[in-house]
């Protein structure tokens, strides 16, 4: 082998290494650099963010962008949670405001039916009666989302049977299927779960409610149960109108009311406040429905406090 050969050689060696050395410091500073990006974000997450970085480096260049997206960020969730406490202030306001006239005009108006009155008249007095009823529910429902939004109202989740938890529910909507000659059927079960007993049997009665409410005279709702490894899953089935596929999303925002049943009693708050009360016991609601084939109701409720 030639001196020449030796060079090539060396040359060659020479130029592994070089590239060797040139990809491990590449990949010290990449690895450097994911690190302080991962820095940035747990700084974030914890909510002590601070520039350390002040050159002309793509790193100091993200983190003033990253403070600054950060601040945006702290002032708006600021500005929201001001705005939502004044908007629940509003609410305790005008339900404390409003709470002796409605029932001045429920008692008024009681006293008016029993009077001999003119067929208009009775009319008249059934119409106000109704229409302070349906304020008095609409009150007491905002009341109960702000308490329970602001914390005011604690949910008292414990270990309890399901069974119980149907009961309760279901004696409570019997009068309005037996209304409509809607035959409700519920399995038995012995599931146990946490929740609060009294808000979710609230939660249940408004999902139980909705169904018998947009199922018509003569329908089936029935209610099953199914025990999973971390929750327990409450079904609610009807054959009612069921909801269009593009509403599904929409049926649990507040006040929502779908065109299709404006003609129904209702202030589209009955689902919002289900999900309200489930969501803070740790579990949520899903829906399936077809079109004038029926929906069905889940409510997950979890197994483990």
């Amino acid at each position: 082998m030639n001196i020449l050969s030796y060079v090539c050689i060396g040359i060659a060696v020479t130029a592994l290494l070089a590239a060797a050395a040139v990809i491990i410091l590449y990949r010290k500073n990449i690895d450097k650099t994911f690190k302080s990006f991962e820095y940035m974000i747990d700084t974030a997450i914890n909510g002590n963010f601070s520039e350390s970085v002040f050159d002309e480096s793509l790193i100091s260049a993200l983190e003033a962008k990253l403070a600054q997206f950060l601040a945006l960020c702290s002032a708006s969730s600021t500005n929201l949670l001001a705005e939502k406490n004044k908007i629940n202030e509003l609410i305790s306001d005008i339900a404390h405001q409003t709470k002796t006239p409605i029932a001045n005009i429920l008692l008024y108006s009681q006293l008016l039916s029993e009077f001999k009155l003119p067929e208009d008249g009775s009319t008249c007095v059934r119409a106000l009666s109704a229409q302070a009823e349906k304020l008095h529910f609409l009150i007491h429902a905002l009341m109960k989302t702000s308490r329970l939004e602001t914390g005011i109202i604690k949910l008292n989740a414990k270990q309890e049977a399901v069974q119980k938890l149907l009961d309760t529910a279901l004696a409570q909507i019997m009068p309005e299927a037996h209304a409509k000659a809607i035959s409700v059927t519920a399995e038995s079960s012995a599931a146990l779960a946490w929740f609060d007993l009294k808000w979710t049997a609230e939660a249940i009665y408004n999902v139980l409610d909705n169904a018998v409410k947009y199922t018509r005279h003569n329908g089936t709702v029935s209610v099953s149960v199914t025990v999973f490894d971390l929750f327990c899953r409450i079904d609610i089935t009807d054959n009612g109108i069921g909801i269009q596929e593009e509403e599904q999303s929409k049926i649990f925002s507040r006040f929502y009311r779908s065109p299709a049943v404006n003609t129904e009693e209702g202030v589209g708050i009955g689902l919002f406040l289900a999900r309200e009360i489930i969501a803070a016991e740790g579990g949520y609601i899903k829906v399936s429905s077809q079109l004038n084939k029926g929906s069905t109701f889940s409510l997950f409720l979890p197994l483990e406090h």
